[in-house]
């Protein structure tokens, strides 16, 4: 069974930062794109950065220069490194591991607030 389990979210200050984990299971991960995805209340899931199997990385425009997202192909485990926090990136934050298969799965996601 495939599981992705997300870490590291939490309550931070404006300007704060915060790192999220998801540590994957019953996947070949190093086979698989990796992607953090965030949904705000009565908002569209939208996506926030990627990195495929090579190690490229892309980032939404709105968290550019804020957010990298890295992977461990040793730990199963993909991260999202949080900078410069603004209350406008307060959601439920997603893992999703997307295969050329194709395939794709989802963790069940975790709360970031970001508030004073």
């Amino acid at each position: 069974q495939v599981r992705l389990v997300e870490s590291g979210g939490g309550l931070v200050q404006p300007g704060g930062s915060l790192r999220l984990s998801c540590a994957a299971s019953g996947i070949i991960f190093s086979a698989y794109t990796m992607r953090w995805y965030r949904q705000a209340p009565g908002k569209e899931r939208e996506l926030v950065a990627a990195i495929t199997s090579d190690g490229i990385t892309v980032n939404a425009d709105s968290v550019k220069g804020r957010f990298t997202i890295s992977r461990s192909n040793a730990r199963n485990t993909v991260y999202l490194q949080m900078s410069s926090l603004k209350p406008e990136d307060t959601a439920v934050y997603y893992c999703n591991a997307l295969s050329a298969l194709p395939g794709e799965y989802w963790g069940q996601g975790t709360q970031v607030t970001v508030s004073s």
